[in-house]
């Protein structure tokens, strides 16, 4: 089994896409940090893998500019090999993100990671915003989302689900 004191101490495991999104179902390769993409390449052919998730264990968290241009070495040429990839990464990159030009790939799955913890305890009222940076400044309005109806359990994924991956070495 593959805690969450397990998973920080790899750098690559297997194990089948739990989160809702497009690659739902999908065998993944999950990578922490930035690691060779002739490895990460290596890795995912030897295990019959079209899915690259990269950013596990929250390992996405450029500093500088070098740490940015490090990512985009890793991340463009995995797009151009015609592998899907997911980049887990915090909402306080979403601004960065979109100078990388990682959204022009079609297969390219930005998971925008909102933590919000003990979320349970906001009463019914309680709304969530998709903002932005001020008034008119990049999207055409605000979102407004009823935080109940987005917490149901066709999109809930449980920490139960994330301990059957396999670490690779």
């Amino acid at each position: 089994m593959l805690d969450t004191d397990k998973r920080q101490e790899v750098i690559y495991f297997t194990g089948t896409e739990v989160e809702h999104t497009i690659m739902y179902g999908q065998k993944t390769l999950f990578v922490v940090g930035i690691q060779p993409v002739e490895d990460i390449i290596l890795r995912a052919k030897e295990h019959g893998i079209e899915h690259i998730y990269l950013g596990t264990s929250q390992s996405f968290k450029p500093q500088s500019g070098q740490d940015w241009q490090n990512w985009d070495t890793m991340i463009t040429p995995l797009l151009k090999a015609k592998l899907w990839v997911t980049l887990d990464f915090g909402v306080e990159y979403a601004k960065d993100l979109h100078e990388e030009g990682w959204n022009e790939f079609d297969r390219f799955i930005p998971m925008i990671s909102v933590k919000l913890p003990y979320i349970k305890l906001y009463n019914y009222n309680a709304t969530l915003k998709i903002d932005d940076t001020t008034w008119g400044d990049t999207n055409p309005g605000v979102w407004s989302h009823h935080l109940p109806s987005l917490m149901n359990k066709a999109q809930f994924t449980g920490w139960h689900q994330y301990t059957q991956d396999t670490i690779i070495k």
